[in-house]
């Protein structure tokens, strides 16, 4: 005579539950912002930057580049427009650089602060870049020498600068640049990679002459404060929210399905779901660091 013999599985108490979603959440974050800022932030850099250079090349070649801080429709230039591309020749810097400085625009290129006259006009020019983090375009900046040689391309032509010196907190600032001349500030962070402790400026002077420089219409001291460099993002993130919702939902899927379905089957199925929204919530989080990370 056979006797069915039934094993009843220990019940797992909720908290239980709730506190291994919550660390398999946090596990996948992490991993995705290692990941996004040590590999993907510079993969999709340059793809940015591919985008950027064939759009300028168009505008320069139909004699519509921007060189003002409206478009001929009196309109604001939209934040990540192609204004310019300027070369370093010394840290091998071939960049566009795209009109804003928030954690957004900076991440596809250097950008060019909007209060400011372009470069190669009259006035103080301020373009700002990352040290590390989406391709670190401005992060050798500290290696320029007085001297060294920076070159901008926009819609009036190419202005070439000449480095004054490199200064940082505390160090004081060059004289004021005179009436009719130009200079450009590359600004960028100091501090070890991905820990930004201060900010680094170059400044340079035009050593060609101004061009035509148009009346500003975003006057200095307005933009919004996550324009400024070290900022982070600025208003509600909710793409960030919707996806780490995403995230703790699968999250808690995973581990319900661990225990019901089976681990090699919970693996197949959860860790890609759970790898693609990990990257995601990275993606967004990342624009809430400081935009010269």
């Amino acid at each position: 005579m056979t006797v069915a013999v039934q094993i009843q599985l220990p019940r797992i108490p909720a908290a239980r539950h709730l506190a291994r979603g919550a660390l398999l959440t946090l596990a996948a974050l992490l991993l995705g912002l290692t990941v996004q800022l040590l590999l993907l932030s510079g993969l999709q850099q340059r793809a940015a930057q591919q985008a950027a250079h064939d759009a300028l090349r168009a505008t320069l070649a139909e004699g519509t580049a921007p060189v003002a801080q409206t478009n001929p429709q009196g309109q604001l230039l939209a934040p990540g427009t192609p204004v310019a591309l300027i070369d370093i020749p010394e840290l091998g810097v071939h960049q566009v650089v795209l009109e804003g400085t928030d954690s957004a625009v900076l991440a596809d290129g250097p950008g060019h602060r909007r209060d400011t006259p372009m470069p190669g006009q009259a006035g103080t020019s301020v373009l700002m870049g990352r040290a590390a983090a989406y391709g670190g375009p401005f992060g050798g900046l500290d290696h320029l020498a007085a001297g060294s040689a920076i070159t901008v391309t926009t819609g009036q032509g190419k202005a070439r600068y000449r480095v004054l010196d490199i200064r940082r907190a505390g160090d004081p600032a060059p004289a004021p640049v005179a009436a009719g001349k130009g200079r450009l500030v590359l600004v960028t962070a100091t501090g070890a990679p991905y820990l930004p402790r201060g900010i680094l400026r170059v400044d340079a002077d035009l050593v060609t002459p101004a061009a035509q420089t148009p009346a500003a219409t975003i006057q200095a001291g307005t933009l919004p404060d996550s324009e400024e460099p070290l900022a982070g993002g600025g208003g509600v993130p909710w793409p960030l929210v919707m996806w780490l919702q995403a995230l703790a939902l699968a999250s808690a899927g995973a581990v319900w399905a661990w225990h019901r379905w089976g681990r090699h089957q919970t693996w197949i199925v959860g860790a890609p779901v759970i790898t693609v929204l990990g990257l995601q919530v990275a993606g967004q989080a990342t624009q809430l660091l400081p935009n010269l990370l």
